[in-house]
């Protein structure tokens, strides 16, 4: 079975920092024997949710644009790569315009109650979040990590790891970092691997 890597960039400029960190986490899924697809939602046309709660009563968002087939390729992934750059301490607009329109599966969780993720397939579902930041402060990223905690549990997906550099400036970019890339490269492949693991027949229980 082909394990599904879904790589999402929240940056708002092409090619920077972030992406390219992503762009290295799922070349190391591809040749870990993934099929891996990049979503860049700057490139895509969606509103952010409206507060309009009317999920709460159907389970479905009233809005439809762009970002109603990416929620359809989450559903689809086995691993789910969501990148966003570090601004003003927090994720970007892109990135927390993806999460808020998440509420319909919040609603379908918790208030119709027909949505469940069995712990089973929590873990063989798994969420990495990428991340740069400029700074090098060490809680840099401290304000990102609820909200990408809260969408990959909405998603249902286990929050497995961070691929995260900070301090940026000094390096110059992340060209100059001198372990990100190959770290990023490694646990793609590395997630590959574990869920390749999971999935074989060997390892099940008798």
């Amino acid at each position: 079975m082909i394990i599904k890597v879904l790589g999402i960039s929240g940056s708002p400029r092409r090619h920077g920092n972030t992406e390219t960190l992503l762009d290295a986490v799922l070349e190391g899924a591809r040749k870990a024997g993934a099929e891996v697809e990049k979503i860049v939602l700057r490139s895509l046309e969606y509103a952010s949710c409206r507060g309009c709660n009317a999920c709460h009563k159907t389970g479905v968002c009233v809005i439809k644009d762009d970002l109603t087939e990416v929620f359809t390729k989450i559903g689809d992934a086995d691993v789910q790569v969501l990148a966003s750059p570090i601004y003003s301490m927090g994720i970007t607009a892109e990135t927390k315009g993806l999460i808020d329109r998440a509420q319909y599966l919040w609603a379908r969780k918790f208030i119709l109650k027909n949505l469940y993720y069995a712990p089973d397939h929590v873990l063989r579902h798994k969420g990495i979040f990428v991340s740069t930041a400029g700074l090098g402060w060490e809680n840099v990223f401290d304000a990102a990590f609820p909200a990408i905690t809260a969408f990959f549990n909405t998603t249902g997906f286990e929050y497995w790891d961070n691929v995260i550099a900070n301090d940026l400036d000094r390096y110059g970019g992340i060209a100059g970092h001198p372990t990100a890339l190959t770290e990023a490269r490694e646990k793609g492949r590395d997630v590959v691997n574990l869920l390749a693991g999971l999935q074989d027949p060997a390892n099940a229980e008798a």
